[in-house]
């Protein structure tokens, strides 16, 4: 399986912390990622007490950031809820052009969706579990346009997919009975697929319902 992720771009806020596990501090803080299109993306991005130690940043500061897709199921909320991260390993301040790219290897764990914009263009969303080396799952949503979009739709659950792309942030109205709420959603917009068939593999199960929303 792989997974990895290099971002650069510029900080929106200061970190904050955002939990602790097995005795370490963990913070959280967006990145603003500009596309070739101009259009901003607004990514979380998880780092370590330490790392931060080693590399202290604050709001406005450009920084590159190497390191993995993560997620984890937030059951806080009235259902479970998909939050989306960029987990870092290694970060640098540094000056350069944004940047967002990113290789995942792992099994469609779900039926991929396939439907035509009213414009005509074809879009397929699937979700791809990858596994870390510990025996957990990560699972990440993810989208595809046009011709790539027509042989996503062409998988099964199990089969194994190695792809490149782009981890975006998006923002959508949902209706609730007595509202409306903004809400982003984060996924990965594929750019290139290799897909053969396989068996299935994912290490925590996959028939797990599962939301992308933040």
């Amino acid at each position: 399986m792989e997974n990895e992720i290099m971002l650069h771009g510029q900080l929106a806020l200061a970190p904050r912390v955002s939990h602790a596990n097995h005795g370490e501090t963990f913070y959280i803080f967006p990145l603003r990622v500009r596309r070739l299109s101009g259009t901003e993306d607004r990514l979380n991005v998880v780092a370590s007490e330490r790392l931060l130690r080693l590399c202290a940043v604050d709001e406005g500061d450009e920084v590159t950031v190497q390191g993995q897709v993560r997620s984890f199921n937030d059951r806080t909320a009235d259902k479970n809820r998909l939050v989306i991260t960029a987990f870092a390993r290694q970060m640098r301040r540094e000056r350069g052009p944004d940047e967002n790219h990113l290789r995942l290897a792992g099994v469609l764990c779900k039926p991929p969706s396939f439907r035509r914009t009213p414009l005509g263009r074809d879009i397929c969303d699937m979700m791809l579990a990858v596994n870390r080396t510990y025996g957990r799952a990560d699972y990440l949503p993810c989208i595809s346009w046009g011709a790539l979009a027509y042989r996503c739709a062409q998988l099964g659950v199990g089969d194994p997919v190695a792809l490149e792309g782009r981890l975006q942030s998006r923002t959508y109205t949902k209706r609730l009975e007595d509202r409306e709420e903004l809400r982003t959603a984060f996924e990965v917009s594929v750019m290139t697929m290799d897909a053969q068939e396989g068996e299935l593999n994912c290490a925590n199960g996959c028939e797990e319902e599962l939301t992308a929303d933040s």
